[in-house]
């Protein structure tokens, strides 16, 4: 334990220290947010509004409550996985410059090491998520905040197991990479490709039946739905409240992913959790199998 224990300070320290790493980490959903706002945020008020009946008169705050809930599960869904691939940049650097050859000679177990970063990367992932989370919650509490401390407390353990499924896919990738390189052109990958194929950019609803088929097989769509649940259980709550019929509300919630079919049966939050957490699990297990078959040699 002792070993672990300063294997996973060293790595947290050195991560943090980077100032390269940790300021792209940290100010990438700070971007997003703003990127969102500017140019998605009349794209989701016009999803919004298009499934509202003419006659139906909606205060433009509980607009704005909408849509910035949506813009906070699309920015989170996609800075818990990004951010761990940043994170995990450390892994592959050790690897490039040797540090690798001085810890495997050292009297620590390969799965020790491995599990050190594991763990690290998890604690600086976690620390720039919800610092992530509060800064989109400041940006909901100006423009429209329906948010009970139910919907935050939910909020916060969605981040807790998208980051852990982050971080366990980050470190199966890593595993296989050895050069700076060939991080830096995963990471873009990831950065640019995970966004559309979670639902955060783009609502799956929107895309063509055999393409939303094909996606509801991917556990970052469950993600990103729960998310979004949470982040507007209290707008709907607040239609209900003001008379919107249950209709209505439902297409809503199907035309910004709220309601995720898998082959035209609906998926209850409950299956969403177990998919998302069994998910985890298993990339956890894949782990430490890769490890224990191909341990850092010494």
């Amino acid at each position: 334990m002792k070993e672990l224990k300063a294997l996973v300070k060293r790595n947290t320290k050195l991560f943090f220290m980077d100032k390269g790493m940790f300021f792209t980490s940290l100010i990438t959903p700070a971007i997003l947010l703003v990127l969102y706002a500017t140019f998605l945020g009349n794209v989701y008020k016009d999803s919004f509004t298009s499934v509202l009946p003419k006659t139906l008169e909606v205060s433009e705050k509980l607009i704005d409550g909408c849509v910035s809930g949506q813009l906070m599960s699309s920015i989170l869904a996609v800075s818990c996985v990004t951010v761990a691939f940043c994170s995990n940049m450390l892994m592959v650097q050790d690897k490039a410059n040797g540090t690798i050859c001085d810890l495997t000679i050292s009297p620590v177990k390969p799965s020790i090491l491995a599990l050190s970063y594991y763990l690290a990367t998890l604690i600086s992932t976690l620390i720039i998520c919800y610092a992530a989370t509060v800064i989109c919650l400041g940006y909901v509490a100006a423009t429209g905040w329906y948010l009970s401390v139910k919907d935050l407390g939910l909020i916060f353990l969605d981040v807790f197991l998208l980051v852990l499924f982050g971080t366990a896919l980050s470190s199966i990738i890593g595993f296989f990479l050895s050069t700076q390189g060939q991080i830096s052109a995963v990471g873009t990958i990831i950065s640019a490709g995970y966004g559309f194929i979670c639902g955060a950019y783009m609502p799956i609803s929107q895309f063509s039946e055999g393409l939303q088929k094909v996606l509801s097989f991917l556990p970052g769509t469950y993600g990103t739905s729960l998310l979004r649940n949470h982040a507007l259980g209290g707008v709907y709550k607040e239609m209900k409240h003001v008379g919107f019929p249950s209709g209505v509300i439902e297409s809503i919630r199907d035309s910004i992913d709220c309601n995720l079919y898998f082959f035209d049966q609906k998926v209850s939050l409950s299956t969403m959790y177990m998919i998302l957490t069994g998910t985890v699990i298993l990339l956890i297990a894949i782990y430490v199998f890769i490890n224990k078959v191909r341990p850092y040699k010494r």
